[in-house]
């Protein structure tokens, strides 16, 4: 089993999930993703698009051995996850997709805006809907960048917060970081923020901000910079990017950026997934976090209903 984390993560954003399998005999493997932790942080922002990043999987895998895994991912660990596995579908025995559906045609600005659902976000307010914030890296880079460095400890507190259903079917606040001249608004850093302890432990937390204060928010986001190479690389996908092998979507109910409940965001990923399940939990979007027990079951059930065993 590999696990691949997103923004703004490290690998040990799975340290539940790979105790509990490696206990039942999986050979569990997490690494820190391109522009993270203890892995390379190229310059060049298109040294992260998609098509760079499956390279990385695929000589991780081959390291590895190479036999055909189960592969999970969180956010943009779910895109990576949807990329290799449309391009390279001999190295997976089956795909785990937490909270990011997949997008045969790329996941980029083109083909997540026409999915905003409209009754949330009318387009004459919110003509990005909640990838507001997406286009926002696009177009100010350098000061979404210096906002988030300012206080980075307290960027990260901001960022992983528990989900709150009484947010669901209103506006998140990622819909308006433009129109507030930032993430932050005016003060153009993160106000002092206490840790959710419900999904971190300290510890942890604390090995997450180490890596942000050596390394800053600059690798991490230009992930965001490459909509067109994203684009033409799914284009090359197996299939048309259609996958025939297990997928299993794990939706946060609570999770205002991407659940896939009363809209349609989950449209693509229905019609081109042959083998398609979907669980939800009751949580947002760090569902590695704030699901720990509901994921590992989730997991369970699917491997178990897919007959995917451990070898």
């Amino acid at each position: 089993m590999i696990f691949l984390h997103g923004w703004p993560e490290l690998s040990l954003v799975w340290r539940a999930q790979l105790d509990e399998f490696a206990e039942s005999g999986w050979r569990c493997i997490a690494p820190d993703m391109r522009g993270y932790g203890g892995s390379s942080m190229p310059a060049e922002s298109g040294a992260y698009a998609l098509e760079h990043v499956v390279a990385d999987m695929r000589e991780l895998h081959d390291h590895l051995g190479g036999e055909p895994a189960i592969w999970i991912g969180h956010d943009w660990g779910s895109v990576a996850v949807g990329s290799l596995v449309s391009h390279e579908p001999a190295r997976s025995r089956g795909a785990v997709l937490v909270s990011v559906p997949y997008f045969p045609a790329g996941h980029a600005l083109q083909t997540l805006i026409p999915l905003v659902d409209r009754t949330i976000y009318p387009a004459d307010r919110y003509p990005d809907g909640q990838w507001d914030y997406y286009r926002y890296y696009t177009t100010n880079f350098a000061s979404a960048i210096a906002d988030l460095d300012a206080d980075k400890a307290a960027s990260l507190a901001s960022i992983y917060r528990s989900g709150d259903p009484e947010k669901i079917a209103k506006p998140a606040a990622n819909a308006t970081v433009t129109r507030n001249g930032g993430r932050f608004g005016g003060a153009h850093r993160a106000p002092p923020t206490d840790l959710d302890r419900a999904l971190w432990p300290l510890a942890d937390f604390e090995t997450l901000v180490r890596a942000f204060d050596a390394h800053g928010f600059r690798a991490p986001c230009a992930w965001y910079l490459n909509d067109e190479a994203n684009i033409a690389y799914a284009a090359k996908a197996s299939d048309g990017g259609r996958l025939s092998l297990p997928v299993l979507f794990v939706n946060g109910d609570y999770d205002q950026m991407n659940s896939i409940n009363g809209n349609h965001m989950g449209d693509p990923m229905r019609s081109s997934c042959a083998d398609l399940t979907v669980a939800h939990l009751h949580g947002a979007h760090w569902l590695s976090l704030e699901c720990k027990t509901e994921l590992t079951f989730a997991l369970r059930a699917w491997l178990e209903s897919k007959k995917l065993t451990a070898v």
